[in-house]
């Protein structure tokens, strides 16, 4: 038993880190009042960054190149979402038909790009990717530690981590209460004094950052590569993590590690004596279905920010 589950748990994070850091993103955006559909577009462009820094900057960052394209990533997704932010806060554009939008033209910026600079349908495979290792200290831990803290990526407690900072901000600080103020109800934080438009581009400009951020980490964990099948639905999984979790970052944490686990399952079956007759086609479209019935069952129940997906027109009533 220890040693399924010493399969299992490290597969699981590893699954779960991208679909965490997207979701927080998405958490930001929403609390704010700003839909965000376009998750999907924002990890497709962290994972192109990501790849592609890596594969250009191997020679000179050596080992800190993964840590440095993760970086960059998070940066130019937190510019990319400006188009959503622009579109959607100043223009007051549909925040449905914006996201969309992002989703497209991530996915058609980046195989455009492959094709024009490695002259093929994807990048070639990078020689700086992230590696398991083992948690100093707690790996020694009885029972646990080979469990949970041997052979993991380091982004699998990253994404952890930063769920519970995000707590933190939204649940904790002026900052999170203005936030969550804006996305209940614009009209009467704008009448305190919050700059209701500032505190939507924040949240959008932090949801494209840790987007890209999911994005990398999966390209740099996962798939080593990228292609236009690099991102297949993580993004929507992200977005699903979201509503499941109530909109609350450690919900859409435990949503996450839900979805991270069916993804996992074509991964681990063969070890696992309950799966392994499986027909491998059922796990590998289990993640999608488990999504699927998970939003159906709980949708209604979920109670979502009440201004979220509605613009804000200073002066309007």
């Amino acid at each position: 038993m220890l040693d399924i589950l010493q399969s299992i748990i490290p597969t699981v994070l590893f699954y779960s880190a991208p679909l965490i850091l997207t979701a927080l993103g998405g958490v930001f955006s929403e609390r704010s009042g700003v839909v965000n559909i376009g998750l999907e577009g924002l990890m497709v462009m962290g994972a192109f960054v990501g790849i592609v820094f890596n594969l250009t900057f191997a020679d000179v960052f050596g080992a800190w190149t993964p840590w440095v394209s993760i970086i960059v990533a998070t940066v130019i997704g937190a510019l990319f979402s400006l188009i959503h932010a622009v579109a959607s806060i100043t223009f007051y554009a549909n925040q449905v038909v914006s996201g969309v939008a992002i989703n497209m033209l991530a996915l058609g910026i980046g195989v455009y790009l492959t094709k024009v600079w490695y002259d093929k349908g994807q990048t070639d495979m990078v020689n700086q990717p992230f590696y398991t290792t083992d948690i100093p200290v707690l790996s020694n831990i009885p029972l646990i530690g080979p469990i949970f803290f041997e052979g993991v990526y380091v982004t699998s407690y990253l994404a952890i981590i930063l769920a519970f900072v995000a707590w933190y901000v939204l649940y904790q600080t002026p900052f999170g209460l203005r936030l969550r103020a804006v996305g209940e109800h614009p009209m009467a934080a704008d009448t305190n004094g919050i700059k209701v438009e500032r505190m939507r581009y924040i949240a959008v400009l932090l949801s494209g950052a840790l987007g890209g951020l999911g994005g990398s980490v999966f390209a740099l964990t996962i798939a080593s590569n990228f292609s236009h099948s690099t991102i297949v639905g993580q993004g929507f999984m992200s977005l699903a993590a979201v509503i499941f979790g109530k909109w609350h970052p450690l919900g859409a944490m435990g949503a996450a590690l839900f979805f991270g686990l069916a993804q996992s399952l074509s991964v681990v079956s063969a070890g696992v004596p309950v799966l392994e007759n499986i027909p491998q086609i059922i796990l590998l479209i289990a993640p999608y279905l488990l999504t699927i019935l998970a939003l159906a069952g709980f949708i209604g129940r979920a109670d979502a920010p009440r201004a979220n997906g509605v613009p804000y027109i200073k002066g309007s009533r």
